[in-house]
């Protein structure tokens, strides 16, 4: 597992756009908010995406920018976005490498091959590109909340 106070691991992944967006790009200027999810259109992952997008003015009043990752594609992104009404970025990692390095890529065997699945999990990384907190098994109604609460605190709020 990650630790909390190491450096963040570094990754290039295109957003719904198909635009780069490379976490070093943030480095002495925003902290980051990096929440992986299964899929796009599940309800939970739904939920999630619509409330990042309402606080996002919150989030950027404490200078933090928030991604959400997924296995699924930039055109998938894309509609889902627009569908939904999601104003945040949303990162395609369809080839699961930095959810490898994140370590939150659960793999599983069985008699069609490897059934791969994303933990939901959410990482926040302060300007200097460092891990400050780890968030697991968050109650899907209180992430968002429980995010913005350790955001407000990294930014001195």
């Amino acid at each position: 597992m990650l630790q909390i106070g190491t450096t963040a691991p570094a990754f290039e992944l295109p957003d719904a756009s198909m635009e780069l967006v490379r976490l070093s790009s943030f480095r002495g200027k925003k902290n980051v908010v990096l929440y992986f999810y299964p899929k796009d259109g599940s309800p939970v992952c739904t939920k999630e995406a619509i409330e990042f997008s309402d606080h996002e003015d919150e989030f950027a009043e404490c200078n933090t920018v928030v991604f959400g990752v997924s296995r699924d594609d930039c055109l998938m992104h894309e509609e889902f976005r627009v569908k939904h009404g999601i104003s945040l970025q949303l990162l395609s990692d369809a080839e699961c490498e930095v959810s490898r390095m994140y370590q939150v890529l659960k793999e599983q065997a069985n008699e069609q091959g490897v059934q791969r699945g994303i933990q939901r999990c959410t990482f926040v990384i302060d300007k200097k590109g460092v891990l400050r907190h780890i968030l697991t098994d968050l109650n899907p109604r209180e992430h968002v909340r429980e995010v913005l609460k350790v955001v407000r605190q990294l930014h001195g709020h």
